[in-house]
């Protein structure tokens, strides 16, 4: 796993929780998304490209030992940090543990579906999908 100065989601949320302000909210989620490990160039391939999402959003889903672990990358300041959450949330993840994550409930509790755009939004829960095909 990647090493972020907000190790966990629950640090995530309570971050956003404390502050009022969607600028600063914003600026997390590019920090976050400067600490995703870096995808090689030679990944950024068309079968790697997420559907749905306006922006580009290359993502390498794999099941190894029964966890779940992901590379990705994107083209985009904000949307990099929404990978760098779903990162957060579901890379190292036992693959039979993954659909009980309330990926929506975290969505809302970040106050991602009022401050997002409709775009973005889509290309979100895109990700979400293509992660969610490898839950078992």
């Amino acid at each position: 796993m990647g090493i972020f100065f907000m190790t966990t989601l629950d640090e995530i949320l309570e971050t956003f929780s404390l502050l009022d302000d969607w600028e600063d909210r914003y600026a997390i989620l590019i920090d976050l998304g400067k600490k995703l490990p870096d995808l090689p160039e030679s990944l950024h391939r068309e079968e790697f490209l997420i559907k749905g999402c306006t922006s580009k959003v290359w993502m390498i889903p794999e099941v190894k030992d029964g966890r779940f672990t992901f590379q990705a990358d994107s083209d985009a300041h904000i949307v990099k940090g929404l990978v760098a959450l779903l990162y957060i949330t579901f890379n190292g993840k036992p693959a039979n543990e993954m659909a009980a994550v309330d990926i929506e409930d975290i969505f809302q509790r970040l106050g991602l579906d009022k401050n997002l755009s409709p775009n973005r939004r889509n290309g979100f829960f895109s990700m979400v999908e293509k992660i969610r095909s490898y839950s078992i």
